[in-house]
């Protein structure tokens, strides 16, 4: 699904939020990668699950055919600055709902990118009929959790000692969703 671009203004910084297009997949490869290396809140570590530009082509297309899909970019003088993905479910019973993620790079946090992001998510999801969004967030990252609760998100329930991070310690994770 595509949505209409969108621009933002934040502290100084212009950056238009829109749909991925073809010849984003380089970028998204790249930028995808990095985020993994800059933040333990993701699932992946550095290189792991890599994408290479032609499997971010075939996302693209797929997210671009398919009603329940939708995944964005945000853009500022040519550079990603992050990107969100909403996937659907082809199975009749988990039609009414998409499972949100978001990546954003460390030296723009701070500039509504994400909040934005999710803005503009919500509002295609609310448009297009989606009845929930789920996803799931670290525990220690409680920016995001108090941002997703500002959209009406609510904690849904914990995986217990989820994660094991670099310092070796567990970590839960915390499934929240909005229902709409």
């Amino acid at each position: 699904m595509k949505i209409q671009p969108a621009a933002f203004s934040v502290k100084g910084m212009s950056y238009v939020i829109r749909s991925t297009l073809p010849g984003d997949a380089a970028a998204l490869s790249d930028i995808r990668l990095q985020i993994d290396g800059e933040t333990e809140f993701m699932d992946r570590e550095r290189g792991e699950g890599f994408i290479d530009p032609a499997g971010f082509e075939e996302i693209i297309r797929t997210d671009t055919e398919e009603a329940r899909n939708l995944f964005l970019v945000a853009e500022a003088e040519g550079k990603l600055l992050g990107f969100c993905r909403c996937q659907g479910s082809a199975l009749k019973r988990l039609s009414h709902q998409v499972e949100f993620g978001i990546c954003i790079l460390k030296e723009f946090w701070g500039y509504g990118v994400g909040r934005n992001l999710l803005q503009e998510t919500v509002s295609w999801a609310d448009a297009a009929g989606v009845e929930k969004i789920g996803l799931h967030v670290l525990e220690t990252n409680t920016t995001a959790i108090r941002l997703y609760e500002t959209f009406g998100f609510e904690q849904e329930g914990l995986l217990r000692r989820d994660k094991r991070l670099s310092d070796g310690q567990f970590y839960n994770t915390i499934v929240m969703g909005r229902l709409k």
